[in-house]
């Protein structure tokens, strides 16, 4: 049985992830942190989801993760991530902190220690859940834009550095997916949103799942060091 590590579990992009990947039979360490409740109806249908709790927008989240969880990991999946909205002059050094922490410091540290166990299997997956706002960038996002393009360019130097020992190192890159995260916006706000979509209309968690799973699986076994948008055509 393949085992996957999937950070952000319980988010919508997380879970969709997480129940793909038990419909495909993996074993799955399911980080979650604050509300495990979605996680729990995952669970009822699929046994091999185990979760594991850790807060990694702080120092500490990652050893607090790593040390539940195997050595041996097949696929590395980093879904987790908030948003911060709001002009730079008025970010605090604390709301910075967490983003840097949460988005780049905690998953940079997690995939040096899971990579070891890749490296001896000489086969692997990682793979980051970066955004839209990380290929072209958003006002008053000025933060977790850089944030989730940091991602990217991590993406890219890893896939490079990680090749020879056949490990793959990709991202997906979603728009205006149909999650908790747009809860800050109007009803109308939203409405523009879409109308501004090629597709005119806003992703599922579901198909941002699909292009993980495929980006994971030897279907996509000459793929790496890529950043594959999910985004119905908002920007190309």
């Amino acid at each position: 049985m393949k085992t996957a590590l999937v950070t952000g579990a319980s988010g919508g992009i997380g879970k969709a992830v997480v129940e793909k990947l038990a419909q495909e039979g993996y074993q799955i360490y399911a980080q979650y942190f604050r509300n495990i409740e979605p996680l729990k109806e995952a669970m009822e249908l699929y046994d091999q989801i185990i979760p594991v709790y850790a807060d990694l927008s702080s120092e500490s989240g990652t050893e607090q993760l790593l040390e539940n969880i195997p050595t041996s990991i097949d696929a590395l999946i980093f879904a987790n991530g908030i948003s911060h909205y709001g002009l730079i002059q008025d970010v605090l050094m604390e709301d910075y902190q967490k983003i840097i922490q949460l988005h780049l410091t905690s998953p940079f540290f997690i995939t040096q220690k899971v990579v070891s166990g890749m490296i001896r299997k000489q086969k692997g997956s990682i793979l980051f859940i970066s955004s839209i706002w990380g290929q072209t960038g958003a006002s008053c996002e000025a933060l977790y834009s850089m944030a989730k393009g940091g991602q990217i360019s991590f993406v890219k130097a890893l896939a490079k550095e990680l090749a020879p020992s056949n490990i793959r190192v990709n991202a997906v890159a979603p728009g205006m997916i149909d999650t908790s995260m747009n809860d800050r916006f109007s009803p109308e706000e939203l409405e523009d949103i879409k109308n501004s979509i090629p597709l005119e209309r806003n992703g599922k968690p579901e198909e941002v799942a699909n292009v993980v799973l495929f980006l994971i699986s030897e279907q996509a076994s000459y793929i790496t060091g890529q950043v594959i948008a999910v985004n119905g055509g908002w920007y190309c």
